[in-house]
């Protein structure tokens, strides 16, 4: 079986009763993925960021370069199980405080879609908080909608410049 690549972005916004603030739940999660779910190639550091919707708690972010074998509707639904085993709950309000976010961005077969999933991540382009740890652990790594580098979407996002769709 051929194993993938795929940038998987963290966030947390909630302290956890075992693994304390969100910046631990990320450094968490980070190690659990890399155990559970392939192997990690590369982190890039914790960032806080400003929330998105209604949340008033800052968030922990991060990114990690992720080799599996597994395909991208099974790396959702295992990733979904991680999210649940933190404390998350899938219910209600969209962009609500949450222990723990776990989002395939990219991955190393281009395009996936499904009623499930879209990858890349729909939003990503217009989030620095994904684009800026992105960047900083796979700048080459091309989008394969845009064909430009993280590198360059994050340089447009952070200066101004309009991303194309």
């Amino acid at each position: 079986m051929s194993k993938h690549r795929y940038i998987i972005a963290l966030g947390s916004n909630q302290r956890h009763p075992h693994f304390g603030d969100p910046r631990a739940v990320v450094a968490a999660a980070m190690g659990i993925v890399d155990e559970t779910l392939g192997k990690v190639k590369a982190r890039s550091p914790v960032i806080d960021s400003a929330p998105v919707g209604p949340s008033q708690r800052r968030y922990a972010n991060a990114a990690l370069l992720l080799k599996s074998k597994l395909s991208p509707p099974a790396l959702l639904h295992c990733l979904q199980e991680a999210e649940a085993a933190f404390g998350r709950k899938r219910r209600g309000q969209r962009w609500r405080a949450r222990p723990l976010d776990l989002d395939i961005v990219l991955w190393d077969g281009g395009i996936f879609a499904s009623p499930e999933l879209l990858v890349p991540h729909p939003l990503f382009r217009d989030r620095d908080f994904v684009l800026g740890p992105a960047a900083a652990i796979a700048p080459g790594w091309r989008d394969p909608v845009t064909g430009l580098t993280l590198r360059q979407l994050h340089g447009r996002l952070t200066h101004g410049s309009p991303v194309p769709r």
